[in-house]
């Protein structure tokens, strides 16, 4: 390793309804990834069929540190974030820093066995907490189209029909992650349309 140093990467992925990286892009300018070292993947996450993820991963070495801004950056379910851990941890003997839960930063060689015992655990219930909020947002997507064609909303082919992602979408923005503007962006729709379909959800 040149210097002595351990090389910094930086991973971001948003999927493909969902092509913001901005957040996650600050993240990583403010820890001065080398741009060669920053890889982006803008793919669902289901497979975990991500290329620039694979040469990343490829190109690191023991002692490399990366960085990711969330757990569910790893993978979009509890088998594969703890499986990419063990690989990037064990195989790869590399270090891990999850920028929004300082907990997670294998860099921190000194903890005692019940420092690592927590630390492990967190990752567990995390992984675990990524999946089930995936599974519970796919389940109110279902309930909530099947209420809207119940009132009459129609999806699908006409242009100003309900897109088959509203229901996504809208659930991000009921919960103030998004904007109004940003909601409607995604959506290739203006305000007025977005929130004429958003009252047809509301009870």
């Amino acid at each position: 390793m040149e210097s002595g140093k351990p090389r910094v990467f930086g991973y971001v992925r948003v999927s493909a309804r969902d092509q913001n990286i901005d957040r996650q892009m600050i993240v990583m300018e403010k820890l001065k990834i080398p741009k060669n070292n920053l890889f982006i993947d803008k793919l669902s996450g289901k497979d975990f069929n991500r290329p620039s993820y694979k040469r990343m991963v490829r190109k690191m070495r023991a002692g490399d540190v990366l960085y990711i801004k969330s757990i569910d950056r790893l993978g979009r379910d509890y088998t594969e974030i703890i499986e990419q851990w063990r690989i990037l941890t064990k195989k790869k003997k590399a270090d891990i820093v999850v920028v929004d839960f300082p907990l997670l930063d294998t860099r921190k060689k000194d903890k005692d066995l019940t420092g690592t015992f927590i630390a492990d655990l967190v990752l567990q219930i995390l992984s675990y907490v990524a999946q089930t909020e995936r599974e519970n947002i796919k389940q109110r997507q279902k309930e909530g189209i099947t209420a809207a064609k119940a009132k009459g909303v129609r999806f699908g082919r006409p242009a100003k029909d309900v897109p088959e992602d509203f229901f996504e979408i809208y659930e991000i923005w009921k919960k103030k992650k998004i904007s109004l503007r940003e909601a409607s962006r995604r959506l290739q729709v203006d305000h007025n349309t977005f929130k004429k379909w958003a009252s047809q959800f509301t009870c």
